[in-house]
């Protein structure tokens, strides 16, 4: 299999030699995705639609809010308030359905709640990444290189990790399966005890009887302790 569109971001964090590749490359989809937000995309009626209808996350409404297109944010923002206040509006004039067995019942959801509980660009990349897992499962099965590779590299974060070891039974099987899950869980035992024990040398550099000792590979321990457990979240990007 020749290095394609899907296969060459792969090979490049693999490459790269990375705690987590498939972090590092939802870390660039994101960012992608968050300029294509705040460019051209921003007039384009279909994509309007559906930024009124999901909005963003807290967490992709602030990447935008320090991005450089203010204006473009405005424009969705306002939009998608608008339509989440008449949804509320719709919401809170409909007829409550009564009856003896929904008395002590739960309230339905609001439909301006799902209106802030939804996220397009979260949905976009987890589609995405659901695809570049796919690819490495694919890697895996039909190239020598990238087995070896993926033998040799420093594993995954715990979320993708969790979420490759769920979706290998559905593309791989038989002997192929196997030599994956093996070869998967003893990378990833080896690399979080790598972690660990930088981990637990950075937290010992403080006792003042190691103070001239060499931190060795601890300095960053702290971050990609953190980044292995959950995920890319903190750090240089």
């Amino acid at each position: 299999m020749r290095e394609h569109l899907d296969t060459m971001p792969i090979w490049e964090a693999y490459r790269a030699g990375c705690e987590c590749p498939l972090c590092e490359i939802r870390q660039k989809n994101e960012a992608m995705y968050i300029d294509n937000f705040l460019g051209a995309s921003v007039m384009e009626p279909d994509t309007r639609v559906e930024v009124n209808q999901k909005g963003f996350c807290q967490r992709h409404f602030a990447q935008m809010f320090v991005a450089s297109n203010r204006l473009g944010l405005a424009l969705m923002t306002h939009t998608y308030m608008k339509e989440t206040m008449a949804r509320l509006q719709k919401s809170e004039t409909a007829p409550q359905k009564g009856g003896l067995f929904r008395r002590n019942a739960p309230a339905p959801k609001n439909d301006g709640q799902a209106a802030v509980e939804s996220c397009i660009l979260c949905e976009r990349l987890d589609h995405t990444m659901e695809r570049y897992v796919y690819t490495l499962l694919y890697m895996y099965e039909h190239e020598k290189a990238f087995r070896e590779a993926f033998a040799a590299s420093k594993g995954l974060c715990l979320p993708h990790y969790f979420q490759v070891m769920q979706d290998a039974p559905r593309h791989l099987s038989g002997k192929t399966l196997e030599e994956f899950s093996q070869t998967a869980m003893r990378v990833e035992r080896e690399n979080l005890a790598r972690v660990e024990k930088d981990l637990e040398w950075f937290t010992l550099k403080f006792d003042y009887r190691n103070k001239d000792k060499p931190w060795g590979n601890s300095q960053d321990a702290v971050e990609r302790a953190i980044n292995k457990l959950r995920g890319k979240c903190v750090g240089d990007d």
